[in-house]
């Protein structure tokens, strides 16, 4: 696909369906870092396919892997040798995940020159929690020009205590911790259901992990692993998104092959802005015609929404939640504790004709609904962009968004998804 395209959209339709969707972006990304750590082959399914996942991919071919699509979201990859410990620097420039190819090669190679990563620009991203837990390991960081050299004699088990539950960071030390001398304790750990899938692929790969879905984990090193076969399990943003999407432009939608577990926060904060939905077995069930209004806490408080580490509400809904605001009857305050330029984006709603105040780069306060018309548009980052469409499919006229590559990297052919629910969407040249 090409890097200058946009989407055309005319807005006001009733959205609703049937929808499957796609891979997780958080999950496969780490599995395709992990399957570095064997040189037997890896075989992925239900891959999304996306520009992260792409780029991913190339860096694996740089440092030697064949990879090799089985079907459309079947991939077979094979590192059976490493040729180079440098990652390449325009690759890595890309994609933020590059990050994670730092746990594997230690492992493995006991060396990784890794460059800086690239994605989202939504605030500082810091790398002191991977650096620090490589350390424990018995690794040494060396800060350079253009990266960092991380190198070991041996990896050797530690008790390490995370000092933010950061989810790259317990997964790069994850991966290091399976090929290391002895057992790794890690405490507060992320445990995200991405974490969680990546677990059960080194699992699957003879990797023995304690706690796996828990703050508190046991990794008991191994000298080798094991080729796999590993499920990338339904993207639980993704389903998030297409429920908010549902919801502010009246339509029903049934969502297939859901994980009960990973909607139940999602759940609870979509309700506090009048969202509803159903989980029946493995689909969720969202109802047309939805009277969208704030639920107040006790004594007629303005609830706030906040975010923080699993089993708390994600980072990457805040901006879904933010748009299905500004269609909900009430005042909600919004708290970004994460990342503080994530809420920058809510210059475009207000553009749209949104009611939002932003007091500060992590706080806004949404007073609903309001009318939201069409604009011209840019998608900052990939959760943004996503609310910025859905903001445009719910807005009168027509919008324009440029950059639509930001949404390419985390939502799998959105248009096709968004026509097969009666969208007006066009994907054109830029």
């Amino acid at each position: 696909m090409p890097d200058r395209e946009k989407f055309v959209i005319e807005g006001g339709a009733r959205l609703g369906g049937e929808l499957t969707p796609g891979g997780s972006k958080n999950e496969v990304l780490p599995c395709l870092a992990a399957s570095l750590l064997t040189d037997e082959p890896v075989v992925l399914s239900n891959v999304p396919r996306i520009r992260d996942v792409e780029v991913m991919i190339e860096i694996l071919e740089e440092l030697g892997s064949s990879a090799e699509w089985l079907d459309p979201h079947t991939l077979r990859l094979h590192n059976k040798k490493i040729l180079t410990t440098a990652p390449p620097q325009e690759l890595c420039a890309r994609v933020r995940a590059s990050i994670l190819y730092a746990g594997p090669m230690l492992g493995r190679m006991h060396r990784v020159d890794l460059p800086p990563p690239g994605g989202d620009v939504i605030g500082r991203r810091r790398l002191d929690t991977h650096f620090l837990g490589f350390q424990a390991l018995g690794a040494t960081v060396e800060a350079q020009d253009r990266g960092f050299r991380i190198a070991t004699d041996k990896l050797v088990g530690a008790e390490i205590f995370l000092d933010e539950a950061s989810v790259t960071g317990t997964e790069n030390i994850i991966m290091a911790a399976a090929l290391a001398r002895g057992t790794t304790i890690l405490r507060n750990a992320a445990c995200e259901p991405h974490v969680q899938g990546l677990c059960r692929m080194l699992v699957g790969m003879g990797a023995q992990i304690d706690g796996i879905g828990t703050h508190l984990l046991r990794i008991h090193g191994q000298d080798r692993l094991r080729g796999v076969e590993h499920r990338i399990s339904s993207d639980y943003l993704e389903i998030g998104s297409f429920i908010g999407l549902a919801a502010v432009t009246g339509g029903g939608l049934i969502v297939n092959d859901v994980v009960p577990a990973d909607l139940r926060m999602v759940k609870v904060v979509f309700q506090r802005l009048g969202v509803e939905f159903e989980i029946e077995g493995n689909r969720a069930i969202v109802p047309p015609d939805q009277n969208l209004e704030v639920r107040y806490d006790f004594h007629g408080e303005i609830p706030q929404i906040d975010d923080a580490p699993w089993p708390a509400f994600p980072t990457d809904l805040m901006s879904i939640a933010i748009t299905i605001a500004t269609q909900s009857k009430g005042t909600v305050l919004f708290f970004e504790k994460m990342f503080e330029g994530r809420m920058f984006f809510t210059d475009s709603l207000k553009s749209m004709g949104a009611r939002i105040i932003l007091c500060d780069p992590h706080r806004a306060v949404v007073v609903g609904p309001a009318q939201l018309y069409g604009a011209t548009l840019d998608s900052p980052d990939v959760r943004a962009g996503m609310s910025l469409l859905i903001a445009s499919l719910a807005a009168q006229g027509q919008s324009t968004i440029y950059n639509v590559r930001q949404i390419d990297r985390g939502y799998e052919r959105v248009d096709e998804k968004l026509r097969a629910l009666g969208a007006n969407i066009e994907r054109l040249p830029g």
